[in-house]
């Protein structure tokens, strides 16, 4: 039962660190490098190939790189820290109870295994039970209320237009593969994908009772409402248009505009008090569900039903049913050749049901104050040269650069951890019953919390987006605020012991990175308190698309495999954070040793010594079944292609390394791209 993602954000998906004095080593290992390789025909491999070489794929990993290996140190300090909660008795109701409770029960394979699929039956012999599409409404508003999405999604957030109010919001989903072209695209890869996932449905059907033919009836029956879904649902692209994906009305609206869906139950249910508004956020495929609703045969209805509790239990039921996930999931779709050890999976369910309780532990134990003092003068040093970046920018206009410094002035910054902490008395884990049960508990629990936290009430600015313990960093537009959680505030990202060469070209372009999330394609659109707002004169918007197209073009013409070609418009918002993230962290390095240059270490300038921290950080390794997935999905470029098509656009590289026109990686300089 995985828990109800409701909240929005832009994150960096990679980066820290943090200055330090001349007399520090350079933090430069050259076993990370291969120096065989040429700086200006590929950067990624002269900076990281070393490390890459080190660390083969090995079966658990479809992909590899330094955020996956600083996680395993973060998971392996977390295991630490829960096992000793689970190999001790604590009062029933405290978080020990809670933490170590559940993790014994994620634990539990032999009863899990004897147990078999018995723990979601009650919820298949209730769809089995419906006689109605009236009572298939109702199922659905209930499993929702468990925590089993189906048809769409629903949730509450910021106003993106009156950030201040929370707003209730309708999101299009009740796809299992996720992304529409996974139904309708024609290339061979894509297909044999499909025709997996028809072979996995049907499996499931089969695993809960269903004989062949029942079995493969009810799989036509799931393909039939997931792609009609699929083909009125936005593409990833068009889910990056801000404007377009707002569409606020009243309740009574929502009634009348879309009649077709028992809104009133399914509020009830999941326990949504009264409310005025609601976004609609992506209207055609929600018509599309009323259609579907009331067209498809309702024992079609039941299947698509069934299938989305069992889909959504695999990981908790018997290891048949999570061998099953894993084959198509994991396996077929991402090329991983072997499932995550059962401890793993249970620190990360322990995470996801408890993750601000483990977050405390956490950061008591392994994150030192002077860690987040450090990170604050930090972010205040980037703040001052992103400054600098806008006033050198001769496109925009003193009005605009005047708006922008406005919005740069209100960053609200959030370092390492949140000053309050969740209260979870309300959550019950009770080993009683089963690990799936209990899990519903955690989603319905978080649910719950976030609906009494936000419907009818204010935004809060305070509450964080991730946990302390993720290996991560985020911009949010609609409360215009960066935060840098204390996982990732270690080497290979900040890493104390190493001098300001090492550390800006690492953290300090993370900083610089979400700083510039606030000005990319989708920040730009939201003024200094978070609300939807054209702040540009239109002069000066109309020279920024022209120059963001210049980034959409550039990445467009990559091949990121044979005949496939990265996508441009997905990946612009992350590829100028990129852009924005270098030059700032680049010009806030040389301010911060402008009285005191570095020199030469371990044969690298500092300007060198910069880059190379840069582009060891997006080191890994991929298999070619997850990077065809994440070219699908994923609006950040390839780790190749932030180091090998974002420095290309970067003036100080090309001076740090002597990279010459002969050079495959050179773009003349009239087609480089400038933004920030």
């Amino acid at each position: 039962m995985r828990l109800k993602n409701i909240l929005t954000m832009i994150t960096f998906a990679a980066t820290a660190t943090m200055a330090a004095q001349s007399p520090l080593p350079s933090g430069l290992d050259k076993n990370n490098m291969n120096l065989s390789a040429k700086p200006g025909t590929d950067f990624f491999e002269y900076a990281g190939g070393g490390w890459m070489k080190a660390h083969p794929l090995t079966a658990e990993y479809a992909r590899y790189a330094q955020f996956d290996a600083l996680q395993e140190t973060n998971r392996k300090q977390l295991r630490e820290l829960i096992e000793t909660m689970a190999t001790q008795q604590a009062p029933q109701g405290s978080l020990q109870q809670k933490i170590g409770g559940l993790y014994r029960l994620a634990m539990d394979s032999v009863r899990r295994n004897a147990e078999g699929y018995a723990p979601i039956k009650n919820y298949l012999e209730a769809i089995g039970n419906i006689k109605s599409r009236k009572e298939l409404q109702y199922e659905v508003a209930r499993l929702s209320s468990k925590g089993v999405s189906s048809f769409f999604g629903f949730g509450c957030d910021a106003d993106l237009k009156d950030s201040r109010w929370n707003l209730m919001q309708i999101n299009q989903g009740g796809i299992a593969m996720g992304e529409r072209d996974y139904y309708l695209a024609d290339d061979e890869p894509t297909r044999k994908i499909r025709e997996a996932y028809k072979q996995y449905v049907k499996k499931l059907f089969v695993m809960t009772g269903k004989d062949d033919a029942a079995a493969q009836k009810a799989m036509e029956g799931v393909m039939n409402v997931e792609t009609r879904i699929a083909k009125e649902s936005y593409s990833m692209t068009k889910l990056r248009d801000v404007e377009g994906n707002y569409h606020k009305m009243t309740y009574g609206q929502l009634l009348n505009d879309f009649p077709g869906i028992d809104w009133s139950t399914l509020f009830l249910l999941n326990g949504v008090p009264a409310f005025e508004h609601i976004s609609v956020n992506q209207p055609e495929p929600i018509h599309e569900v009323e259609k579907i609703l009331a067209e498809v045969p309702l024992e079609d209805l039941k299947s698509y039903l069934y299938f989305c509790v069992v889909d959504d239990a695999t990981g908790l039921l018997s290891d048949d049913f999570r061998a099953a996930s894993f084959d198509f999931y994991s396996h077929t779709m991402s090329g991983a050749e072997q499932d995550r050890p059962r401890w793993k999976r249970a620190v990360g369910a322990v995470e996801g049901a408890l993750g601000m309780a483990v977050g405390k532990m956490y950061v008591e134990k392994y994150f030192p104050e002077s860690s987040k003092q450090r990170m604050l003068q930090l972010v205040k040093n980037l703040q001052e040269a992103l400054g600098q970046r806008i006033d050198k920018q001769e496109w925009m206009s003193d009005a605009t650069k005047k708006q922008a410094h406005e919005k740069l002035n209100s960053f609200y910054v959030k370092i390492g951890y949140p000053d309050t902490w969740m209260d979870y008395s309300g959550l019950v884990i009770d080993e009683k019953l089963s690990y799936y049960e209990n899990m519903a508990r955690a989603s319905q629990f978080m649910s719950r919390y976030y609906i009494d936290k936000r419907v009818n009430k204010q935004t809060d600015r305070t509450e964080w987006l991730m946990t302390p313990q993720t290996i991560n960093a985020y911009y949010n537009p609609t409360t215009n605020e960066i935060c840098f959680p204390a996982g990732i505030l270690q080497p290979p990202f900040f890493n104390a012991q190493a001098d300001d060469a090492c550390n800006y070209g690492a953290i300090g372009v993370v900083i610089g990175h979400e700083m510039t999330h606030g000005f990319d394609d989708q920040g730009s659109q939201f003024d200094k308190d978070g609300n939807l707002r054209n702040w540009w004169t239109p002069e000066d918007n109309e020279q920024f698309k022209a120059r963001t197209k210049v980034m959409k073009d550039f990445f467009d013409n990559i091949e990121v495999l044979p005949g496939m070609k990265a996508n441009g418009q997905l990946t612009l918002g992350e590829n100028i954070a990129d852009h924005g993230g270098l030059n700032i962290a680049y010009q806030a390095f040389k301010n911060a040793t402008k009285a005191q240059p570095l020199g030469k270490k371990d044969g690298f300038t500092p300007e060198q010594r910069f880059f190379l921290s840069y582009g060891l950080v997006w080191a890994n390794n991929t298999r070619e079944a997850m990077l065809r997935q994440l070219n699908k999905i994923d609006p950040h470029s390839a780790g190749r292609w932030r180091v090998n098509g974002a420095l290309p656009h970067i003036d100080a590289w090309y001076e740090a390394f002597n990279i010459k026109k002969s050079d495959p990686l050179f773009v003349p300089k009239k087609k480089r791209v400038n933004i920030w």
